[in-house]
């Protein structure tokens, strides 16, 4: 369904993804831990055509980019559209309620009638928990309910995958849960999602696969309770004790 292979990316003379190699089925939920400069946004920026690849062939269902090949807007839009991102950051607008942001990419890119967006995004918020926060300003909102905003305005453009980027680092401890049994509904739905965290208890209960990355490098991959309970590779043992001090 996601297929990447031998995908590079750097900065200048800074590597930062080393030929990654990835296969998602449909409904799987990957997730992707490592330490910090592992190249895990990267990956994730790559998968949203945010940042171009320098080499490398991405591909969902039928949608392919060959970046040994000059690859066209049109192409990046028409594989974009397979995807939903969620940030670090809320990026909502704050002029907007709940549910003019959640409305804006279906009328705007997807050209949606404004009721139809309505009644959709209503549906996606009350997914979320947020069917009494619909007209409600970002400003009126925590933290955690402005990124299940977030997240209902991502699938409201209807994605094949859901790329999740650290969703709860910008969240005081608290609101961490809400965000996540969010996510957790969405992967008890049947969403296929890669998803670049440190909580490593969602990791354990939702993930279908770990990977741990270094130095541009999946350096091990494995089912969670592998990864966590027995990892195979010294330097995925050395990250884990530090998470868990």
């Amino acid at each position: 369904m996601l297929t990447i292979n031998n995908l590079h990316k750097q900065f200048d003379d800074l590597v930062v993804l080393d030929g990654i190699d990835l296969d998602v089925e449909k409904g799987n939920v990957i997730v992707v831990v490592g330490p910090s400069g592992s190249g895990k946004t990267t990956l994730l920026r790559c998968l949203n055509i945010l940042e171009t690849p320098n080499q490398g062939v991405m591909q969902i269902n039928d949608q392919t980019l060959d970046f040994s090949n000059k690859v066209t807007k049109k192409q990046v839009q028409a594989f974009r559209k397979q995807t939903g991102m969620v940030f670090q950051t809320y990026n909502l607008f704050p002029h907007k309620t709940a549910i003019e942001n959640v409305m804006e990419g279906p009328v705007i890119v997807k050209k949606m009638n404004k009721k139809q967006a309505y009644e959709q995004a209503k549906r996606l918020l009350e997914k979320v928990g947020l069917a009494d926060k619909i007209d409600y300003y970002p400003f009126q909102l925590s933290g955690g309910q402005q990124q299940r905003v977030g997240i209902a305005r991502a699938l409201a453009m209807d994605p094949e995958v859901m790329l999740f980027d650290e969703p709860t680092s910008a969240l005081d401890p608290e609101l961490i849960g809400e965000v996540l049994n969010a996510m957790k509904e969405l992967a008890d739905e049947g969403m296929t999602m890669v998803v670049v965290t440190h909580e490593m208890g969602f990791a354990r209960e939702v993930a279908d696969e770990v990977l741990f990355m270094e130095g541009g490098h999946i350096v091990e991959r494995g089912h969670p309770e592998e990864i966590f309970s027995n990892p195979k590779h010294e330097r995925t043992a050395q990250f884990l004790n530090l998470i868990k001090d």
